[in-house]
């Protein structure tokens, strides 16, 4: 198949530390081309990609201080794009809501992956495109009374190979925090939590500008270099390390996460997760399995005393069987292949020469 993907402009694919959505990109077209496909790129300059890379911008914006207005790009992405869509027979949008408008002015099919979460802003603009297939990163992400057309939920997936595993935790113990520093991921319930726990907290994260406040009133004056440490932003090895050595990785997530990457790196690192029953949460976290879902401090700090009761290689087992780049990549293929397939049969063409395009 000639495969589109495109991506945000914000940061690099994959990203160099923190950034969900370029990770799955990245992984996403590297194994697309791996299985044969014909993959253009559509992102950042500075991306790093088997497949055929197509930019507007030298450079991600989050390292360029010289753009002033990021929607002038973003605009010349989608229209660069859209301009040779019939060059392919499926386009793969990571955007969000900026290419439906798009989409409608194509015939090349488009399918969306939601990697957000709907606002009263952006709602409006996907209900005027909700005729389009979209792929859900999680049944919880899901909103039914937008009456989107869904062709799939397909869980985020990371190279599990890439992940060490840590049958033993590090000694002293300490708890793990990994995520933006911001009050949506819980950064300041995870110091609650590690307080009253009494074992050490060890976070690592970027804080964004919209988030400076928030980590200036709210979590610096708890770092103190012993029992809240704050390591900065991590790289991929870094992360590893981190959350592997943990005795548990806390998710105080305080939104209806869609995904939540740290999970799963953290349990293919063997170590279990605590998580609020969130969003996706119950769908990646297996409750006494994994890690535990809690609702209160009393509870986190309760499984936290209940944490041997986890075998760290269920933890990497549960990882290889839900969510490998495999599995995310056969989720993907399928749709792509049913899309293909819907939209030439519309059009009456023989099944022999939709296998050829679809192989």
């Amino acid at each position: 198949m000639r495969i589109a993907q495109v991506a945000p402009l914000w940061e690099r694919v994959p990203p160099p530390a923190y950034g969900g959505v370029e990770l799955v990109v990245g992984l996403l077209c590297d194994e697309l081309v791996r299985r044969g496909h014909e993959v253009t790129l559509f992102a950042s300059g500075d991306s790093i990609t088997l497949a055929n890379l197509d930019s507007v911008y030298p450079r991600s914006f989050r390292t360029d201080k010289l753009v002033k207005d990021y929607n002038v790009y973003e605009v010349l992405q989608l229209s660069r794009l859209y301009q040779q869509a019939d060059k392919f027979d499926i386009i793969h949008s990571h955007v969000g809501y900026p290419a439906i408008t798009y989409a409608n002015l194509v015939k090349t099919p488009t399918v969306h992956t939601l990697h957000g979460i709907f606002t009263p802003d952006t709602e409006k603009v996907y209900i005027e495109g909700r005729s389009q297939p979209y792929v859900s990163i999680s049944n919880a992400q899901r909103e039914p009374r937008l009456g989107l057309n869904y062709a799939a939920t397909v869980y985020n997936g990371i190279d599990i190979d890439s992940h060490r595993f840590y049958p033993e935790h590090q000694d002293p113990p300490y708890l793990a925090f990994l995520g933006r520093i911001s009050p949506e991921k819980g950064t300041h319930l995870a110091i609650e939590i590690a307080k009253a726990a009494g074992i050490p907290l060890k976070m690592a994260g970027k804080v964004d500008v919209v988030d400076v406040e928030y980590f200036e009133t709210e979590i610096k004056h708890h770092i103190d270099g012993e029992q809240i440490q704050y390591l900065g932003e991590a790289n991929h090895f870094e992360k590893n390390a981190l959350l592997g050595g943990a005795i548990a990785t806390l998710f105080s997530i305080t939104w209806r996460e869609p995904f939540g990457l740290v999970m799963t790196e953290s349990m293919a690192a063997g170590t279990p997760v605590l998580a609020k029953p969130l969003g996706s949460a119950p769908e990646v976290v297996a409750h006494g399995k994994t890690g535990f879902l809690c609702d209160t401090i009393a509870d986190f700090v309760d499984a936290i005393a209940r944490i041997k009761e986890i075998d760290r290689h269920e933890c990497r087992k549960h990882v290889e069987q839900k969510f490998s780049v495999s599995s995310m990549i056969d989720g993907y293929e399928a749709v792509y292949k049913q899309l293909i397939q819907d939209k030439f049969s519309l059009n009456g063409y023989s099944q022999e020469l939709i296998d050829n395009i679809i192989q």
